[in-house]
């Protein structure tokens, strides 16, 4: 049975090739003079949109509401760490914003740099430490009903935004 954890997972291997690719463009801006606006915008809105209207919405809104109901079941409860990690990430993406359009690159690649830093140990925990137990605490029952929730995400974002996405992740080649 496909659980609920499994597509976040998988939504993590792209959120993690586009950190691949961030960290890479943020070592050829340190050699350059001018910021490649059009990629850092792309980028921006890939993490605002899919990592954190998509993706994080599953997790806050769906995923975690349905493990606190089980609680009893489990040996600890890290979702305050994951909500409190997801608003750093955010914070990193304000400051991209702001940097990108003061057109501060030392401040860019800070930015970009420790949200990069942030997600990869963010997504090891989630994946390897708090899905499992997800998975452990959470009844079939509980997974299809998950599951179906984030169809009605998935819906809620629509069509046209999620092609959207999907041209940005072939334009920055991180199929």
């Amino acid at each position: 049975m496909k659980k609920a954890t499994d597509i976040l997972s998988g939504e993590h291997k792209q959120i993690l090739k586009l950190i691949d690719l961030l960290c890479v463009r943020c070592n050829e801006l340190e050699k350059e003079v001018e910021i490649d606006k059009e990629f850092f915008q792309k980028v921006i809105i890939f993490i605002k949109d899919y990592a954190d209207k998509f993706h994080h919405l599953k997790e806050e809104d769906v995923l975690f509401v349905e493990f606190g109901k089980n609680l009893e079941d489990a040996h600890c409860d890290p979702t305050k760490q994951m909500l409190y990690e997801h608003e750093q990430g955010r914070n990193f993406v304000v400051g991209m914003e702001e940097s990108l359009k003061e057109e501060n690159k030392d401040k860019l690649i800070e930015n970009a740099c420790n949200y990069a830093e942030l997600l990869r140990d963010h997504i090891f925990k989630e994946d390897n430490i708090f899905y499992p137990m997800i998975n452990e605490v959470i009844s079939s029952d509980t997974q299809n009903k998950i599951l179906s929730k984030f169809k009605q995400v998935e819906e809620k974002i629509g069509l046209k935004k999620r092609k959207e996405l999907m041209n940005i992740i072939k334009e920055l080649g991180i199929e």
